[in-house]
């Protein structure tokens, strides 16, 4: 529905929006695929559902998910590899929640498992369901950025800055150190870019 028909218009405006907030990036970058699937995380997340003209159109199933994905939290997590059971636990370094997660499918279990530094995310939980679950477009951010992103959060946490703000500024800042081979994560994770 995004792609093309009435909210065609209304995707392009909601992407233009997510890039200036984030960063922007083309068909040619290495992860606009990446960028591309956080983005409809966060239109997803933001109400774009909202837009359609008549909510008929989606299946009951579908206007009770994006109900619930407006309702989705969003972090900045890295895999709690010390707890053991079926779930995944995620630690949010931003909000300090921990949670148990249930993988999507196959792909994103190997993804989780394999996570090896922070990732960008929103968790949801779906109905007649009683785990959560990590949306499909989980950002990855390098292994090398934990450590300055730590910073910048906790810089962050003492000015009062809200997620949205905090965890998009993280987003630039990862394509400025995936933007130039010679740019440390020291550098491009930096607590004077994180907005006033």
């Amino acid at each position: 529905m995004g792609a093309t028909g009435d909210l065609a218009d209304h995707a392009k405006d909601l992407r233009e929006s997510f890039q200036k907030r984030t960063g922007a990036f083309t068909a040619e970058d290495p992860w606009f695929e990446a960028r591309s699937r956080a983005f409809w995380d966060d239109a997803l997340a933001t109400g774009f559902t909202d837009l359609v003209p008549d909510p008929e159109d989606l299946t009951e199933q579908a206007r009770t998910i994006a109900a619930r994905m407006k309702r989705a939290h969003r972090g900045f997590f890295v895999v709690d590899r010390d707890r053991e059971g079926d779930a995944t636990a995620l630690v949010d370094l931003w909000s300090g929640a921990v949670l148990l997660v249930t993988p999507l499918d196959e792909a994103q279990a190997v993804d989780l498992e394999h996570a090896e530094g922070p990732f960008d995310a929103r968790v949801i939980g779906l109905p007649k369901s009683s785990s959560l679950f990590v949306l499909p477009g989980a950002y990855h951010h390098s292994a090398d950025a934990l450590d300055p992103a730590t910073t910048v959060l906790d810089a962050a946490r003492e000015r009062g800055l809200e997620s949205q703000a905090v965890l998009d500024a993280l987003m630039r800042m990862d394509l400025v150190l995936r933007s130039s081979s010679r740019v440390k994560p020291t550098f491009a994770y930096r607590i004077e870019s994180l907005p006033r």
